[in-house]
């Protein structure tokens, strides 16, 4: 294929030649108007002479045609894999294949948008769109296809975002008419008080809209916690109470129906950050000792510790008849503390307290009813402990973790025990790798039988020294000495008084992090971390179950004291469950509520508009049941604002080629050039000689 054209190259500046067609213009029509004989022939020549001057020059373009690129996305999309739309899809790619194949001139590229691993949350086909044609020159688009479902989150405001001129044409997999039921949460709060309810409006959506109430369950960490009816399209609050700090999973869900496209979006995971507000601490302290203020100092130095602290001022061995109202300035509120309010208090501290008739029996039966409802007690021992004064023989023996024996006095060095290296409030703790220990001695201890819980420090003669018991919903710890001081005030070195303490009081105040008992996981991507935290000798293996119910078995392998983990590759988006068989992990995979699987249902409507206005189509290619398709024939059009009909669509030419080869030819200089200037001159001459002839 050849072009031809005319190329200038102006020997003098534009403004000069301008200047010099002016001058010469006016010269010939002084000359018209005189009626002065051979002025044309004058005109001639200085049109010649310009036209040197301006160098024109004819140029040849060999040109080699270009193929018009047709770049066509196939929508990989966790949607496309609903019922037969991937087979579909399958089908459609081979026809258009073959169809733009019989095209003349026709490149067409495929690529796979939307798809499950691309980590995006939604389908995005344009970007694919985009990436396929990024080195595309705009001309060179003879058009773009999308199969897909028609649910696209990345559909451009107007056609010319686009960044081309061509059609874009729409097939849709699916079938017309298809049911979904779905949840919707409205309003999730993403943090809440621990022990307080949190209101979550939550939305039951239902193709069918046929208004009939559905069965919405609710479950908090794998536990149901509530069932109520609701009506599709009406806003549900549903009141969860967060149980403990850290993440606590709540789920939604409703029943499926016969005809659903699927049943993947009929339950919704919200996963709400459970928070304390103010933790609420009473310390009483009895008599007075070194000590004292260990715990008072510990506890006033964390700014969210709501302490109210309690002391016995007067020692047993020095009780007289003074009335008990009478003991202090202003009395002191003991009913409200361990009566009504004793609920309020995440945990209460007894250091070295004996009962001194200062509160009443029913006051410990309080302390023992708040525990196994869920509180958290601590008891720091003296010698008060082992005598029959000591809190082991008033109502809180009943939730003691040991019995009193004596009295030793002797120096000895705390260690962790077996049990307590294993245990996430002993476990790592500093200086415990040491042989001996890395920590001051200390010098007395109430020697005591362990009736219940775990001894995880021992004493003198490996008897326990710190125990940590459960007691129903709540939990005690017992520590059988009061010489932590000595580790406060640096005694010998000192030692991990600190970490020691708010660890164990963190474990009574059920941290998830200190749980010895647990099992944990975490995702990243595609990737599930399991942890399973143990005091137990084996470790047994964890059953994963995946969104769809596919269960697989996963050994998990020790990699610290009382701690084994595992990792699992996962494919599928959503919640998966883990079980031992005694303790059950929820971790959700990729968004919490996919996108993609927010709107399943195929449509036509959400692209004819971008698709319209490009002179574009958009057409269902389902025919009847199953995978079977029905696309339209293709046909190649200049020009056009519409692109396509009822039974084909159109690829548009763009005429767009390649130079191969140029050739130019001067006009106005080399042989041509002198030949039409000396023409001109003996014209002229000719023309000057017959006038004056006559």
């Amino acid at each position: 294929m050849r072009d031809f054209s005319l190329s200038f190259s102006p020997l003098l500046p534009v403004s000069l030649l301008i200047a010099l067609a002016v001058a010469g213009v006016i010269v010939i029509a002084l000359g018209l108007v005189a009626r002065r004989r051979g002025t044309v022939l004058r005109a001639v020549g200085l049109a010649l002479v310009l036209a040197a001057l301006v160098d024109p020059s004819l140029v040849r373009e060999d040109r080699q045609p270009l193929r018009d690129v047709v770049a066509v996305v196939l929508d990989r999309s966790a949607s496309q894999t609903i019922g037969e739309r991937k087979a579909q899809t399958d089908k459609a790619r081979a026809e258009i294949e073959k169809s733009l194949g019989s095209l003349d001139n026709v490149e067409t590229r495929f690529v796979d948008g939307g798809g499950v691993d691309s980590g995006n949350d939604g389908t995005r086909l344009f970007a694919s769109l985009n990436s396929a044609l990024a080195d595309v020159p705009p001309e060179r688009i003879g058009g773009a296809i999308l199969v897909t479902d028609g649910v696209v989150h990345d559909i451009p405001a107007t056609a010319g975002s686009l960044g081309f001129t061509a059609p874009l044409h729409v097939f849709v997999t699916g079938r017309a008419g298809e049911r979904d039921r779905r949840i919707e949460l409205v309003e999730a709060p993403r943090f809440g008080l621990v022990g307080k309810d949190l209101s979550v409006g939550v939305r039951v959506l239902d193709t069918s809209e046929t208004g009939e109430p559905v069965q919405l369950r609710v479950r908090a960490d794998g536990a149901d916690v509530a069932s109520l009816r609701a009506r599709p399209g009406a806003l549900v609050r549903v009141p969860v109470r967060i149980q403990h700090g850290g993440p606590n999973v709540i789920e939604f869900e409703v029943a499926g129906l016969p005809d659903e496209l699927t049943t993947l979006n009929n339950k919704a995971v919200l996963t709400v950050e459970g928070v304390r507000d103010k933790l609420k601490v009473l310390l009483v302290s009895g008599e007075p000792h070194s000590g004292e203020r260990t715990w008072r100092n510990l506890l006033k130095s964390d700014a969210n510790v709501d302490l109210v602290h309690f002391t016995i001022l007067r020692p047993p061995e020095k009780q007289d008849g003074t009335p008990i109202s009478e003991l202090s300035l202003i009395a002191f509120p003991t009913s409200d503390l361990f009566g009504r309010k004793i609920k309020d208090f995440d945990l209460i501290i007894f250091d070295r307290y004996s009962n001194q008739t200062v509160l009443p029996a029913v006051y410990f039966e309080n302390i023992v009813r708040y525990v196994r409802e869920g509180g958290a007690l601590m008891i720091a021992a003296g010698p008060d402990f082992s005598g029959p004064e000591g809190l082991f023989y008033s109502p809180l023996g009943k939730i003691s973790p040991a019995r009193p024996e004596a009295i030793i006095e002797r120096a000895f060095r705390a260690q962790v025990t077996d049990d307590g290296k294993k245990h996430p409030v002993t476990r790592g703790l500093p200086g415990s790798d040491a042989s001996p220990p890395a920590w001051s001695e200390w010098y007395r201890q109430v020697s005591a039988e362990t009736l219940r819980g775990t001894s995880v420090m021992s004493g003198a003669d490996q008897r326990p020294l710190l125990i940590l018991s459960r007691e129903m919903k709540g939990r005690v710890g017992l520590m059988l000495s009061d010489q932590i001081w000595l580790w406060a005030r640096g005694f010998q070195g000192g030692g991990p008084h600190l970490d020691l303490l708010r660890r164990v009081a963190h474990w009574l105040m059920k941290e998830p992090e200190l749980e010895e008992e647990a099992l944990r996981a975490t995702a990243r991507g595609r990737e599930i971390s399991i942890e399973r935290q143990t005091l137990k000798p084996e470790t047994k293996p964890v059953v994963l179950t995946s969104p769809s119910g596919a269960t697989r078995e996963i050994a998990l392998s020790g990699a610290e004291a009382g701690v084994s983990r595992a990792q699992a590759s996962v494919e599928e988006l959503g919640l998966y469950r883990l079980s031992d068989g005694e303790l059950t992990a929820l971790v959700n995979v990729g968004p919490e509520n996919p996108r993609e699987f927010q709107e399943v249902v195929s449509m036509v409507d959400k692209l004819r508009p971008l698709a319209e206005s490009t002179g574009g189509t958009v057409r269902r290619i389902g025919a009847g049941t199953g995978d079977m398709i029905t696309l339209p024939r293709f046909v190649s059009m200049r020009d056009s604002p519409i692109y396509g009909g009822s039974d084909y669509v159109g690829v548009k030419r763009t005429g767009a080629s390649v130079v191969t080869g140029i050739g130019v030819a001067p006009l106005a200089v080399g042989f041509i050039g002198l030949l039409a200037l000396l023409g001109s001159v003996l014209m002229g001459w000719l023309s000057e000689g017959r006038r004056r002839a006559r």
